[in-house]
């Protein structure tokens, strides 16, 4: 390998054409329907998690109008409590396992290497299998809803109401199953991203000159590989107790509160799972439409990993009426009000970005303000169910659901929402349109605080969650009333969100390879990028690389040596990001899509107690030799 300055002369050069072509040719993406299934570039994986996981979320938001529609009235009679309880539990499984997480991972497989300036992830058929095994967990979930076989305890399950003995349906078997299917994409993701980021930086992207967004996956990274093994024992205990019998779980034998302490400490390391890549988002826009170095970046990435640290301290504060000793919750109120301090640091290092700024206030800005106001607010209302005294009298109240979904929605989707509008261009080549961006904030920010802000009125009048109708004369028929219609405007701004997309795919402005001026790699490639994203592998001096020297990236050296005719990447040191190796990734294969069916197959006929899982295992066997044997000039794994 040698570092050179690009060739930069006006005349077509005939070696960069013959290049050019035989990388195409070396990274496309084989046509055809059956080809699809064998497809494992990054930006195409990454893309599926992202249509695939908002097409969760409307079907969540779709849910969601349902309950709404039946609490709107009291005893209302739209549907039964059985089928309440499906769709009550289906709308937090849809928006926490289905959208969430792999929504903010399929932004990151897709981003990360790209703002890397490398040419894939590390493991392009691993990252294919977490797709496809997260693709089959949604489709049995929603098989289960349609058949009126849904889990119905929440989606916290919490025993004894999961047990066999209280609901002896095959509901809380789709449950677990999926749940670990869900660990397993997570967890493939999550490994990729830190192996990614940690080995194929550019050269010169040392530690210290990683974009914000780039920490802020590496730190969400991190916390699913510590938060999820908890809940894959937790859910493996939980299927051995209604499947075989066992007794982890009971009130006779076992104890049903080590389920809300396993579950727990995933669920809340999970809404910061969620949160934090919103952060890393958040800096990213501010920067670009500032036009301007993010002020503090060593405290806001420091915050980031203090949020990573301090958010697996806190899931105690979920169980305060669970009949915890004192000095115990006492320790959680704690250390619930400490993760407060850094988030606050990123929001004062952000102001004092914005200060004396022009920004451009476009539609990813607007997002970013209204972030700003929504989050607040969740914040100081999770400070107060953080205390002890207080979450006793709001604890599973609607003041509870007006909480967290201000802190999920309001820190976490209109970040995203923000971010879409922002790569957008870099997905498919086109501009959103700005008219029609900010009409759809403000009747979604409208939309949501008229529908979320009146349900802490709704707490504090004593109103519980997780019922499915009310009787009149408690003072709450109004507020209910109106909560449902807002949550019909709420749902429109969603609705007009996804209009602009469609219509801006084939109507949209032309984008142009960096339409903000943004600072970072991933616009110094074409928009949409080429299957192989970068020709050059650049070499990098800055923490803002498109916005360093007189003349930009142009002027940087480039690395020579990456050879084009097999897929191959860079691999560098982890602290300095000094060129180490050439590392050849494995092609397009049929394989990660075979062993997630196979996967499927095992699961599913140990819940439906047929005598098949071993057909799956052997199926399992199969697929895993057909994906790892070795192939004459070309890497196998």
């Amino acid at each position: 390998m040698s570092m050179h300055p690009p060739h930069s002369s006006a005349i077509p050069d005939p070696a960069y054409d013959a290049e050019t072509r035989q990388l195409e040719q070396t990274w496309a993406s084989p046509p055809g329907f059956f080809a699809w299934f064998t497809h494992v570039n990054q930006t195409n994986i990454g893309m599926r998690f992202i249509v695939t996981g908002f097409v969760f979320f409307l079907l969540g938001v779709i849910l969601a109008l349902l309950m709404r529609w039946q609490l709107a009235v009291p005893e209302n009679t739209v549907m039964g409590p059985e089928l309440y309880n499906q769709i009550f539990s289906m709308h937090g499984i849809t928006m926490m396992f289905l959208f969430a997480i792999p929504v903010m991972e399929g932004v990151a497989v897709y981003i990360i290497p790209l703002m890397l300036g490398t040419r894939d992830m590390t493991f392009p058929r691993l990252n294919a299998f977490g797709y496809w095994i997260y693709l089959i967990a949604g489709i049995m979930m929603y098989i289960a809803l349609f058949l009126n076989i849904a889990p119905d305890a929440g989606w916290f399950s919490y025993p004894p109401l999961a047990g066999a003995a209280f609901s002896p349906g095959l509901g809380l078997d789709f449950y677990t199953t999926v749940i670990t299917f869900m660990e397993i994409s997570a967890l493939v993701a999550a490994i990729e991203l830190i192996a990614t980021i940690f080995k194929c930086k550019v050269p010169g992207m040392s530690l210290n000159r990683m974009p914000i967004f780039v920490w802020s996956i590496l730190v969400m990274s991190f916390m699913i590989v510590f938060a999820l093994p908890p809940l894959v024992i937790a859910s493996l205990m939980l299927a051995l107790d209604r499947m075989a019998g066992m007794q982890f779980f009971t009130a006779a034998s076992g104890d049903p509160v080590l389920w809300q302490h396993l579950f727990w400490f995933f669920g809340h390391p999970e809404v910061y799972i969620i949160f934090i890549p919103a952060l890393g988002m958040i800096s990213s826009i501010i920067i670009t439409f500032t036009q301007r170095p993010i002020f503090g970046y060593i405290p806001i990435v420091l915050s980031i990993v203090s949020i990573g640290f301090i958010g697996f301290g806190l899931w105690v504060h979920h169980m305060f009426t669970a009949g915890l000793p004192q000095l115990g919750a006492n320790f959680f109120t704690a250390s619930s009000a400490m993760i407060a301090i850094p988030s606050g640091v990123q929001i004062f290092c952000w102001i004092a970005t914005l200060w004396g700024s022009k920004p451009r206030m476009d539609t990813p800005m607007l997002y970013v303000m209204g972030f700003f106001l929504i989050f607040i607010i969740g914040g100081l209302s999770g400070v107060m169910v953080a205390s002890v005294p207080f979450d006793m009298q709001a604890h599973d109240t609607y003041f509870v659901v007006a909480h967290f979904h201000y802190v999920l929605v309001g820190g976490a989707l209109f970040p995203l929402i923000g971010g879409v509008h922002y790569w957008y261009p870099k997905f498919t080549g086109r501009m959103m349109s700005e008219r029609l961006g900010k009409w759809t904030f403000w009747v979604t920010f409208i939309g949501f605080n008229l529908t979320f802000f009146p349900m802490h009125q709704l707490g504090l009048q004593g109103m519980p969650r997780r019922v499915y109708t009310y009787i009149d004369g408690l003072g709450w028929n109004q507020l209910n009333l109106f909560v449902s219609l807002s949550a019909v405007i709420l749902a429109l701004g969603f609705v007009m969100t996804l209009l602009n997309a469609l219509i801006s795919l084939k109507r949209g402005k032309s984008a142009g390879d960096n339409p903000w001026n943004a600072d970072t790699l991933e616009w110094a490639t074409s928009s949409p990028p080429p299957s192989y994203n970068f020709r050059h592998i650049r070499i990098v001096d800055s923490r803002y690389p498109l916005w360093s020297g007189t003349g930009g990236l142009e002027q940087n050296a480039v690395v020579h040596g990456i050879r084009s005719d097999r897929r191959e990447i860079l691999l560098t040191s982890i602290l300095e990001s000094h060129p180490e190796a050439r590392q050849p990734l494995p092609g397009p294969s049929p394989w990660p899509f075979w062993l997630a069916v196979a996967v499927a197959l095992t699961f599913a006929g140990m819940m439906l107690h047929l005598a098949i899982p071993l057909i799956g295992f052997l199926l399992c066997f199969a697929a895993i030799t057909g994906w790892i044997w070795p192939r004459s000039g070309r890497a196998a794994a």
